[in-house]
């Protein structure tokens, strides 16, 4: 009877949550969860596919590193005209990116031809993740913020990222194996699936916008340099972040190949890597994400990054197929470390600011990215593919962690802020 009463206290209390959140945000959730189960669909034969079309390791580098860096170029002017001009036409631009890029996908016949897909993919992923962060991060309290952005991506990358793999590797199956000709459906499916969740918030999000019309100035440059201006832990967090974001670049483009080419996976367990990936954020997305808003941000941190670095060295060491999909679980550690610093960088600035400061963060993480996943296929062709995923780990333990030790506690810093505020008020 117990165990019954704290089950449906934990189901009460969960429905709660949900209540006492804005519709956006429940909207943005609804979204995310779909863009994330088609692109789960395709990601464990993206780069294998883009291989099949003839690209080596540097070139499959080259492939990934236009892309994020035409992204980065353009975060600051996204995360301006969000701030500016409200999030919904932005948003839906970058799912238009989105659909432009599946489409390229579907239809390429050369590696060359990926350049301009992946290039797509990247705007459409930037623009519409920034678009997604936005409401994220103004519309949640702090004391629900770890919270709701762990239920977001356990709902995406866990629940949903489970059946998109294994639904992949049965298509892939279906359509001839792992090759140009069974992987090219994948493709029009995440197609189809994209188009939907663009039609879904066109219909359904509000253009909500933070900042005062009186506050406009139209400046770009000046309203960039107030974001850096208002914090002293601004600049360290961008290093952070960017050298957090390596493994965009450096880790999961070359997972698969290096599970695919090295180890002899195939479809199966390649679609299951991306299975265990997203079983993490299933079963310890939520629990880590409410210990971070009760014991803080940095500690949950300190206990996740280990884990994902140990995905590293499993994936290397991997003697058989049940230690790469043990490998592909402890990379969705990934993603919970990603949140939980996703908290802390909401934390940091006003929500007027939240469009421009995610802009700023979004730069120097896709541009830092885009550079080391060229040197990342440089070092598979040059030095061997294990020494990629161990540079990757070596950067995070020698400059993030200590780091990431300097930084003030931000869960202590916004209550102490609304402490503040209320003391004024009364």
């Amino acid at each position: 009877m117990q165990a019954v009463g704290g089950t449906l206290g934990i189901v009460s209390k969960g429905i709660g949550f949900f209540k006492r959140q804005p519709r956006d945000w429940k909207v943005t959730v609804a979204r995310s969860s779909m863009a994330r189960f088609v692109y789960q669909i395709v990601f464990p034969y993206q780069s294998v596919y883009t291989v099949a079309l003839g690209a080596t390791a540097t070139q499959l580098g080259i492939v990934n590193s236009a892309g994020m860096g035409v992204a980065g170029l353009l975060s600051p002017l996204v995360g301006w005209l969000i701030d500016r001009i409200g999030i919904k036409t932005i948003y839906l631009v970058g799912i238009g990116f989105l659909i432009i890029s599946y489409l390229t996908y579907g239809i390429a016949s050369s590696w060359t031809i990926i350049i301009i897909a992946m290039a797509a993919y990247w705007l459409g992923e930037t623009i519409s993740g920034h678009g997604c962060a936005t409401v994220c991060g103004n519309s949640l309290a702090s004391e629900d913020r770890a919270t709701g952005m762990t239920i977001c991506e356990t709902l995406a990358a866990g629940l949903l990222g489970i059946v998109g793999p294994i639904l992949g590797a049965v298509l892939v199956t279906a359509f001839g194996g792992v090759n140009v000709g069974g992987i090219r459906p994948l493709f029009f499916v995440a197609l189809a699936g994209t188009i939907i969740t663009f039609l879904f918030l066109y219909y359904q999000l509000s253009n909500r916008v933070w900042v005062k019309p009186s506050e406009f100035q139209f400046n770009f440059f000046k309203d960039i340099a107030q974001v850096l201006s208002q914090g002293h832990h601004l600049k360290r967090w961008l290093v952070i972040v960017s050298v957090g974001s390596l493994p965009l670049g450096m880790v999961f483009p070359f997972s698969q190949v290096f599970a695919y080419e090295i180890k002899g996976a195939d479809q199966y367990t390649l679609g299951f890597m991306v299975t265990g990936c997203a079983l993490t954020s299933l079963l310890l997305g939520i629990p880590m994400g409410r210990l971070a808003d009760k014991i803080g941000r940095k500690r949950v941190l300190y206990i996740a990054l280990p884990l994902f670095w140990s995905s590293n060295i499993l994936l290397i060491w991997a003697p058989g197929p049940g230690f790469l999909v043990a490998a592909g679980f402890l990379q969705g550690f990934f993603y919970i470390c990603a949140t939980v610093a996703g908290a802390m960088s909401f934390e940091l600035v006003p929500a007027d600011q939240m469009g421009r400061w995610i802009g700023l963060m979004r730069f120097c993480r896709l541009l830092l990215a885009c550079v080391t996943a060229f040197i990342g296929g440089v070092i598979w062709d040059t030095f061997g593919p294990q020494y990629v995923f161990l540079t990757v780990m070596g950067l995070d333990v020698l400059i993030r962690l200590p780091l990431l030790i300097g930084m003030p506690e931000t869960l202590k810093m916004h209550q102490f802020t609304k402490l503040q505020q209320a003391d004024v008020e009364s």
